[in-house]
């Protein structure tokens, strides 16, 4: 009976991802080697106090002369672990900091006290994200009012949600079923509430249920709607010449400013720059764009964005 109890209790979550166990592996090393250097410490105290200890009140200790080997091997040993620990942390930190070519675009938002996830297709979801079985999928994550964090422990990712600025997070799901996701960052009264479920799928039943509750109008067709209700074509002529730059194939490219430097058009550049354009003026042309800083809401920005990035050269490959 003890040993059928002791092996219904989880020790860790699933190890749902393509990432997960080879962050296990890392994080039961450093674990293990931190319970055997506690051991060792603690037990050469204890043995020190009881082999050194005074045994009346006229004992004198001999002088002990320090040694330089052992000086050199506690030195040296530990900055070998930490060296190793640091390089295989930062290899696989740099590994699955930047998601695949190809990788299916998803929009997360938070706000108190909730997750509004939206597809390119158009669907949208509330506290649910639905993703393929063995695809790599990147969550482009905000927030609407204080910090967040998206968290999915079986998947072994999570990445603040902040507010003002896009973060970004990748993952490539191993097994079907259902994946708590939470909120890991205490965000107000009801924090502990603001959580979810990831349901991975096969890929064809992934895409009967994209396909079946779709809105009708993927976010770049609801960004070139509204690109042309707020006047943005004025002045973005696809063609070159208008009084702004055009947008055609500036996503994933560097575009000089016109304090002399360069910056990358990313989901972030293109944030900033519909929110208030004249902290970043292009070189070339006059800043003359108006703020939309207050009358855009963070679904209507990413339309836009999206919109902005399906305008790619000819022959150019989705960024």
């Amino acid at each position: 009976m003890p040993n059928a109890m002791f092996q219904n209790i989880p020790f860790h979550p699933d190890q749902a991802s393509s990432i997960a166990r080879s962050v296990d592996q890392l994080h039961f090393v450093i674990t293990g080697i931190t319970l055997f250097f506690t051991f060792l410490i603690f037990s050469t105290i204890c043995y020190f106090m009881i082999k050194y200890r005074r045994r009346s009140r006229d004992e004198r200790p001999a002088n002990i002369e320090g040694s330089l080997p052992l000086e050199i091997a506690w030195t040296l040993i530990p900055t070998m672990i930490c060296a190793g620990l640091f390089i295989w942390a930062s290899s696989q930190y740099f590994a699955n900091a930047k998601a695949p070519d190809g990788a299916i675009e998803v929009f997360v938002t938070g706000r108190q006290w909730m997750w509004k996830v939206q597809h390119p297709e158009g669907q949208s979801e509330i506290n649910e994200l639905h993703v393929p079985l063995g695809r790599p999928v990147k969550l482009t994550i905000t927030s609407e009012d204080v910090i967040h964090d998206f968290f999915i422990p079986a998947f072994r990712v999570k990445k603040d949600a902040v507010p003002g600025r896009y973060t970004s997070l990748w993952f490539t799901a191993t097994e079907t079923g259902r994946f708590h996701l939470f909120c890991a960052q205490y965000c107000g009264a009801f924090h502990a509430g603001m959580e979810g479920w990831v349901i991975v799928m096969e890929p064809n039943e992934y895409e009967r249920w994209l396909n079946s509750g779709a809105s009708g109008e993927t976010l770049e067709a609801a960004g070139q709607r509204l690109f042309q209700e707020r006047g943005c074509a004025n002045c973005h002529v696809e063609a070159g010449g208008g009084r702004g730059p055009s947008l055609r194939g500036v996503f994933g490219h560097p575009v000089r400013l016109a304090n002399g430097l360069t910056a990358a058009v990313d989901e972030s550049y293109l944030r900033e720059a519909i929110l208030t354009p004249n902290s970043h003026p292009v070189a070339g042309y006059p800043p003359i764009m108006p703020a939309f800083q207050g009358q855009l809401d963070e679904e209507q920005i990413l339309d836009l964005i999206a919109y902005i990035r399906s305008l790619r050269n000819e022959g150019e490959a989705q960024p």
